[in-house]
């Protein structure tokens, strides 16, 4: 695969959704996904993302974890540094990417909370601490869905973050 705009594109959604698919956790899936098609890793910044799946700690109930992770690297790359703490417009280029991604994502998925998309895409929520639901998850082929959708989100982030660094240059 080249380091066309597509490719990384595409580079970024396989990894992703194959992370996913074997190793579930989706704010790491998609990070691990977005480092992989820009050819970068930062493993603090990765075990960061480790408590965020599924709505933070498999809850639901937060943010989708792919949405997360996925503006834990757009943070990571283009973030404030604690040298510039006290600038208070210092962040604002993230605050505008991370809210671009927002409103992508928002757009594909009507939601940015975990529950309201898997009730949207699988017809119903999942406690996945709950045996019976985390088998009935798994049955209703919630690791496809959930899989393409991280996909999905650490592509959107590639974008933006790609549009960044081209402006840059």
């Amino acid at each position: 695969m080249g380091d066309s705009r597509e490719d990384r594109l595409k580079k970024a959604f396989d990894c992703a959704k194959a992370y996913e698919m074997k190793c579930t956790g989706c704010a790491q899936t998609a990070m691990a996904g977005i480092f992989d098609a820009l050819g970068t890793w930062n493993d603090d910044v990765f075990k960061c993302a480790s408590g965020l799946a599924d709505g933070l700690g498999l809850t639901g109930d937060g943010s989708c974890g792919a949405l997360v992770g996925s503006s834990l690297v757009i943070g990571y790359m283009f973030g404030r540094e604690k040298k510039d703490f006290e600038d208070v417009l210092k962040p604002m280029q993230t605050y505008l990417m991370v809210k671009d991604l927002h409103d992508r994502f928002v757009a594909k998925y009507g939601s940015s909370r975990c529950y309201d998309i898997q009730k949207r895409l699988m017809g119903r929520t999942y406690d996945l601490y709950k045996k019976e639901d985390l088998k009935a998850a798994f049955k209703s082929g919630m690791v496809d869905v959930c899989s393409t959708l991280v996909g999905t989100c650490a592509s959107m982030a590639v974008d933006i973050i790609l549009d960044v660094l081209e402006n840059k240059e």
